[in-house]
């Protein structure tokens, strides 16, 4: 098979890393080479996280240029806006619809930038956005967007729901179990915002 190539973008603290390591958990015991690569600036402050995972027969490298991502899941408006240009031409973007102001928009030196998803639609027919948070909050704990959106993501996957909660309850600590599949299962039941 071909390697593909998913990118997970959000801000510190939205639970980036361990949505990688669920879907990275997922692919490896499905049987695929998997690499996985976390970039980020001032991630405690709120600043912009990137992981990329990559899956294939053979994967040689984690990184994912410009133009080559499958999917890319964003946990928040503008970081979906910000890595858009990563999207190759059949590509994905599952995008939280939650807005999470960055420090130029709260000190007022930028505005939020408007009609966000009319500029991702330039560059992708498949743009799915839900409201994330909302789920979350309906699962329990608003902290549950990025299992959310693993749910979400998770639905349009070729595996069965059941190993993806197998793989939820091999990943995730037993304390936070509960809330976790909660979430995953609204995200995998889902419809999308009109």
């Amino acid at each position: 098979m071909n390697t593909k190539s998913v990118m997970i973008v959000g801000v510190g603290g939205q639970g980036t890393l361990l949505a990688s390591r669920i879907l990275g958990n997922m692919l490896i015991k499905k049987g695929y080479d998997v690499k996985m690569s976390e970039v980020h600036g001032m991630a405690q402050r709120g600043g912009s996280v990137v992981t990329y995972v990559r899956y294939g027969e053979k994967v040689y490298s984690p990184i994912i240029e410009e133009g080559m991502a499958d999917v890319v899941i964003s946990f928040e408006k503008l970081e979906g806006l910000r890595y858009v240009s990563y999207l190759n031409e059949n590509a994905t973007m599952i995008l939280n619809s939650q807005v999470i102001e960055p420090m130029p928009v709260i000190t007022g030196a930028m505005p939020y930038p408007e009609n966000v998803e009319d500029t991702i639609k330039k560059y992708t027919d498949n743009l799915i956005e839900i409201d994330a948070l909302s789920l979350a909050e309906k699962a329990g704990n608003s902290k549950a967007v990025n299992v959310v959106l693993m749910g979400v993501l998770a639905s349009k996957m070729e595996f069965a729901k059941e190993e993806w909660l197998e793989t939820i309850k091999e990943t995730v600590p037993e304390k936070f179990l509960d809330i976790n599949v909660k979430a995953f299962c609204e995200g995998f039941e889902a419809k999308e915002e009109k």
